[in-house]
């Protein structure tokens, strides 16, 4: 696995945390330099940061309908 990839920024959920999961694999197993696993640290936790930016603009939108509904709702 290459910490060179497809910039954070740019994954989808699904591919952020499909990568997350096997670079917790990969530090779980151990074996690596210490300047390999931070940089692999780093990689996760900007992979972690940015399925939370998903989740969090998700959530923002099932809100955001949810209050349009209501509203529509009200106006009947």
């Amino acid at each position: 696995m290459s910490t060179e990839e497809t910039p954070v920024a740019q994954l989808g959920y699904e591919a952020a945390r499909d990568e997350l999961v096997e670079v917790v694999r990969i530090l779980e197993q151990g074996g690596l330099d210490l300047d390999a696993s931070l940089a692999l640290w780093e990689r996760g936790e900007a992979l972690a940061n940015r399925c939370e930016e998903h989740l969090a603009g998700a959530r923002k939108r099932v809100e955001d309908a949810i209050a349009r509904s209501e509203v529509a709702g009200d106006a009947e």
